[in-house]
Formats: C-alpha cells, structure tokens, sequence
C-alpha cells in the first residue's frame, strides 16, 4: 500500500512537472508565433506591392475596360483573402496534424496517465484562421490601393 502510495505521489509529481513543462514551452512558441506572424505580415505587404508593381499593364487595361478603382482594389483584396484563408487553413491542418504523435508519445512516456496534452480545439482553430485572414488583409491594404490609384493610361504605357 505504501509503495503504491509513494509510486502514485511520484506520478503526480511527474505529472504536474510535465504540464509546467509545457506550459514554459507554450508561451516561448506563443512569443515565437507573434514575432511571425508580424513577420510575415510585412512580407504580403512586400509580395502584394510587387504584384502591383508588375501588373501594372493588367491595371491599366482593366481601368480602359471600365473598371473602377474600388474594382481594382478588391481584386488585391481578394488575392490576399485566398492568401490568408489558405495560409491559416494550412497552418491549422499541420498543427492538427502534430497532435497525433505528440499524444502518443506523452501518453506512452506518462504511462496513460495525461492523454491528450495537445490539443487544438475547434474554436481556436477557427479564431486562428480568422487572424490570419485579418492579418493578410492589413498588410495586402496599402498595395491594394495604390494599385487602384494607378492612372489607366500611364498604366497601359509602362514598360513590361
């Protein structure tokens, strides 16, 4: 009785260390994520600026053909609303895709005890889809506009 006593005290101990453990490293790749996803919000808004800038025929003809800036705009717009949705999607499949091993391999090394230690519930992966799509859209803004701007006739003269 008292072995089981000690051995389920030591678990316990054992268990509660591994959830610190975790939570450390949850707030390290939290950090990690934010410096990324602010990283990669400034590299759409570059990618997006060159894709204005090298389109800059297919704005003037659109604009010839009668489109009107807020036209020319959305579709930047839309680009970067497929950019962030499958972007966020992606990311959301992998991490549910990690889940899988990183239980089997905490359960197998906890004896059973704590299953499912990670874990990405619906909700979030929808708000991380969300942030992303919001993010993208932000940064493809700026672009977007001055792609609107774009005189249709300097536009249709530009060099390729």
């Amino acid at each position: 009785d008292e072995d089981q006593i000690v051995y389920s005290d030591l678990t316990e101990q054992f268990a509660s260390s591994i959830s610190t453990i975790i939570d450390s490293i949850s707030i390290v790749l939290i950090a990690f994520g934010a410096i990324s996803l602010v990283v990669s919000s400034i590299m759409i808004g570059i990618i997006t600026y060159v894709s204005v800038l090298e389109r800059t025929k297919e704005i003037g003809v659109l604009r010839s053909l009668g489109a009107r800036k807020k036209d020319i705009s959305r579709v930047f717009n839309a680009e970067t609303f497929l950019i962030g949705l499958v972007a966020g999607l992606l990311g959301v499949g992998i991490s549910y895709l990690l889940t899988i091993p990183l239980n089997i391999i905490f359960s197998n090394a906890l004896s059973g005890m704590m299953s499912n230690i990670a874990d990405l519930s619906i909700i979030h992966a929808l708000a991380l889809v969300a942030i992303s799509v919001v993010l993208t859209l932000i940064s493809g803004l700026i672009p977007a506009r001055m792609a609107a701007k774009k005189d249709p006739v300097e536009a249709l003269r530009m060099e390729a």
